[in-house]
């Protein structure tokens, strides 16, 4: 900024995600009620007005941050309402904007979730997503209204604040823990929970918003989780949640292994990276590895600027000791010390919630100068980018991290050979990272049964724009964009039918219907013209003016 902010910051998306729900329409009214263009503060000064280029709640547009919150499904009479109630209450101005959930301390501390393995008798257990998602729909409005309906009643509750299960159509999804499993209920608003009580919800009682066993929901149910395997299960923060659900079982492996081995495991796994390039991991990571420097370094891409695109902040949010798992052990494979996780500033929650998993991390000493008495040593530290899409690549992420301006540097030299601070450094994006752990446990042959052609094991795709069901859908590649838009996706939320289908982000394509039936695989879709990219899918019903989305387009690349 050249000037001051406003008291309050509003940010309007204008990702494709949010155009095909009626973002273009969100964005003309919020100029005309506040007065005032993009980048420009009101008359008053009380509200600045940016724009801003996916918020990673792509499934709930059109969405908006308002000091720091998310909101989702905002309409042009929600939207007055936030800002009045912002204007009426400058405690919550952006200056003293409230954190992640994480780090206003409603994720579980260690002891809690140690108590609730030994259960008291009568006492209940629901779980309440404080993923970034779930927050703009309310969740913690919700919780706390459990919270305060619980106690009125004298009913002896404990809550959890788990990640999100992807299903964003149902947030705020609340589970309740029973003998047989947990019980669905969503989409829960707060105005919901008394009545939700008096049907008897913490016994699995029946009411409109249940959906029975959470796992036995079809959406779910028929998904392949290998990447996201935790998320939605576990307190993201719980040392004792991730180790009781497999965490930490690839690092401990991996710390008895040669790096060569390790590398070697990577590469017969198939992986390749899952930020769009699609290059192959093991390749990457023997390159660094044979790189002989005295200082190596692991750096995470978590720069998810595609519209569409919400897996990795899912996945920081809702398992965050899977990302830093993953980078210790390409650290070990390589023969790196030092690790950096780069997260696009948009993604405040995650932030907070990697900050607060690394500082328990260490504390474990599952990251330090002794990694569990090995006499191994990786430290990991998260810097926050600004905001500028072309530090998704991997060289201008580099500038960035270096302090430089975000420019792509030539190639080569690569950077696996001059890399961060001209050192030998493994770039890798989110879920290539987060994937390595399962692998390293597993086994490279596990991974690799998934999966056709030369593009294995699974990828999670992201449903978002003009569908009833959006959320995310983990399945091994093969699959057709068909059967994820109407047997995941549910068609289109207007009820008009679908017209064109954006895969890979803004730099990708618009599909047709005649390419519906592709199967999703890297070869394929690259052999068609288009490509799937970090996952992201943006649909568009037969009302999209696509020659305003290539304007849009070329705007956006200009930016």
């Amino acid at each position: 900024r050249t000037q001051p902010a406003g008291t309050h910051v509003l940010r309007i998306c204008r990702a494709e995600s949010c155009q095909a729900k009626g973002g273009e329409a969100l964005a003309g009214h919020a100029r005309q009620a506040l007065g005032c263009d993009f980048h420009t503060t009101s008359d008053d000064g009380a509200v600045t007005l940016e724009p801003v280029y996916c918020l990673g709640l792509c499934a709930q547009s059109p969405a908006i941050m308002l000091d720091g919150e998310p909101h989702g499904h905002v309409t042009p009479e929600k939207l007055e309402r936030l800002v009045d109630a912002a204007r009426a209450d400058d405690s919550c101005s952006q200056q003293a904007s409230r954190p992640a959930a994480f780090a206003r301390g409603t994720a579980q501390p260690e002891e809690q979730a140690a108590e609730q393995k030994t259960q008291k008798p009568g006492q209940v257990i629901l779980y309440v997503p404080c993923d970034a998602a779930a927050l703009a729909a309310g969740a913690d409005a919700v919780a706390r209204a459990v919270e305060g309906e619980a106690a009125a009643r004298g009913l002896p509750v404990t809550m959890v604040r788990n990640g999100s299960r992807g299903m964003l159509w149902l947030e705020t999804l609340v589970e309740v823990a029973t003998p047989q499993g947990r019980v669905a209920y969503g989409p829960v608003r707060a105005e919901d929970v008394p009545g939700l009580f008096d049907a008897g919800w913490l016994q699995g009682g029946a009411h409109p918003l249940c959906h029975g066993l959470t796992e036995d929901i079809p959406y779910l149910k028929n998904q392949e989780r290998l990447t996201f395997a935790r998320v939605g299960l576990t307190d993201p923060l719980s040392l004792e949640d991730y180790a009781a659900h497999g965490g930490w079982s690839g690092l401990q492996r991996a710390l008895s292994m040669p790096p060569a081995q390790i590398v070697e495991a990577v590469t017969q796994s198939g992986l390749r990276g899952r930020g769009g390039a699609a290059f192959p991991t093991g390749l990457k990571w023997q390159t660094v590895l044979q790189t002989a420097a005295r200082q190596k370094y692991v750096v995470c891409n978590a720069d998810e600027g595609d519209s569409g695109t919400f897996a990795d902040r899912m996945l920081m949010e809702g398992d965050p000791y899977a990302l830093i798992e993953g980078m210790a052990i390409a650290g070990l494979a390589v023969g790196a010390t030092q690790g950096y996780i780069y997260v696009r500033s948009e993604y405040p929650h995650a932030i907070a919630a990697l900050n607060a998993a690394i500082e328990r991390a260490g504390q474990a000493g599952w990251l330090g100068e002794n990694l569990q008495g090995s006499g191994q040593r990786f430290m990991l530290e998260v810097r926050k980018g600004a905001g500028a899409y072309i530090c998704g690549e991997e060289t201008s992420l580099l500038n960035s991290l270096e302090g430089k301006r975000g420019v792509v540097r030539a190639k080569p030299p690569l950077p696996a050979i001059e890399g961060l601070f001209g050192q030998p450094t493994v770039v890798n994006n989110v879920l290539s990272l987060a994937t390595v752990p399962l692998i390293l446990d597993k086994g490279a042959t596990y991974y690799r049964d998934f999966g056709m052609g030369r593009s294995l094991g699974t990828q999670p795709f992201q449903l978002a724009g003009n569908l009833k069901r959006g959320g995310l859908v983990e399945k091994a590649f093969g699959i057709t964009l068909r059967e994820l838009l109407y047997d995941y996706g549910g068609g289109s939320a207007s009820g008009r039918p679908l017209r064109a289908v954006q895969a890979g982000g803004p730099l990708g394509a618009y599909l047709p219907e005649s390419q519906w039936d592709i199967p999703m695989d890297y070869e394929s879709y690259a052999a068609a013209g288009a490509m799937i990219g970090h996952g992201g899918l943006v649909a568009f019903d037969d009302t999209v003016n696509l020659l305003g989305m290539s304007r849009y387009a070329m705007e956006f690349c200009a930016i």
